[in-house]
């Protein structure tokens, strides 16, 4: 079991990245959250990893911090939820956001994450809620509405097609939403406020 990469980091993408270590280059899957917290290219690093084993094919996924793989290994115990899904749901919420979403049985905000459908935004609450009850204390962390956060996602993604990092992307939309938290922006007027913090 591979448990841990340090090395340097040779490549990276929102999805993947390669760490030489010692001359062996390890290529991995990540989720967003980890993507954001890389360095630079060719710098040191180190990530937690899960290696998924199936019949025809080994999967080394990476992750920044110890709660995003314990949340992986949460979300692969749920029926019908593969290591490609569990990624794609890292990448969609922070494992706060997603620990309270779950615990409080927040259907609308799970299914704001892209290939998420409604019976399966139920399975991971009907699943996991009480392991993550267990294993955390309360959150206070608060959700916004599946709208709301729809309405986030497409203002980040279209900062990021005019060329911006997600990272600053997603500062400069938070911000945004944060400062106006008492009005209903549409997503043009998200872009527009977010450009001028972004610039």
């Amino acid at each position: 079991m591979i448990a841990i990469l340090k090395g340097t980091l040779i490549s990276k993408s929102p999805t993947e990245i390669v760490i030489d270590v010692n001359g062996v280059g390890y290529q991995a899957n990540i989720p967003l959250s980890t993507f954001e917290k890389l360095g630079e290219v060719n710098t040191p690093v180190t990530v937690l990893t899960y290696l998924h084993v199936r019949e025809d094919l080994l999967q080394l996924y990476g992750f920044s911090s110890e709660d995003e793989r314990e949340f992986f290994r949460f979300l692969l115990s749920v029926s019908g939820i593969g290591p490609k899904m569990a990624q794609g749901i890292l990448s969609g919420m922070s494992t706060q956001e997603l620990r309270a979403a779950i615990i409080d049985g927040n259907i609308t905000a799970l299914t704001s994450i892209s290939g998420v459908g409604k019976k399966t935004a139920e399975r991971i609450v009907i699943e996991l809620r009480d392991k993550l009850s267990k294993t955390s204390a309360p959150s206070s962390t608060v959700i916004p509405s599946g709208n709301q956060l729809a309405i986030r996602n497409e203002a980040i993604n279209a900062l990021m097609s005019l060329g911006y990092q997600h990272s600053a992307a997603e500062k400069s939309v938070l911000a945004v939403l944060k400062e106006s938290q008492h009005q209903t922006l549409s997503v043009e007027e998200i872009i527009k406020l977010a450009l001028r913090k972004a610039g």
